[in-house]
């Protein structure tokens, strides 16, 4: 008999707060699917820095998440850390 599989940290789903549901939605999802949203809204409102692609540019929504007016890609999932539970 096969034992069910357990979830990593980035299958298991988790709930977005209310200010990154604005953006993912409400529903559960793992850690992978909210970062795939991020980039779907980021690049849908052509928020990266055109001089440093690197660099994302928060409009109000995002601001909400990072706290701040713009961070770099690689620090994104730490500010979305502390949105997800």
């Amino acid at each position: 008999m096969a034992e069910a599989k357990k979830l990593d940290g980035l299958q298991k789903p988790l709930t977005p707060s209310a200010d990154l549901a604005a953006i993912v939605g409400k529903d559960p999802l793992p850690r992978g699917q909210v970062v795939s949203k991020m980039w779907e809204y980021i690049k849908k409102h052509d928020l990266q820095n055109p001089a440093n692609k690197r660099e994302i540019m928060a409009d109000d929504k995002l601001k909400k998440i990072f706290e701040k007016d713009s961070c770099s890609m690689f620090e994104m999932n730490k500010h979305l850390s502390r949105h997800l539970k």
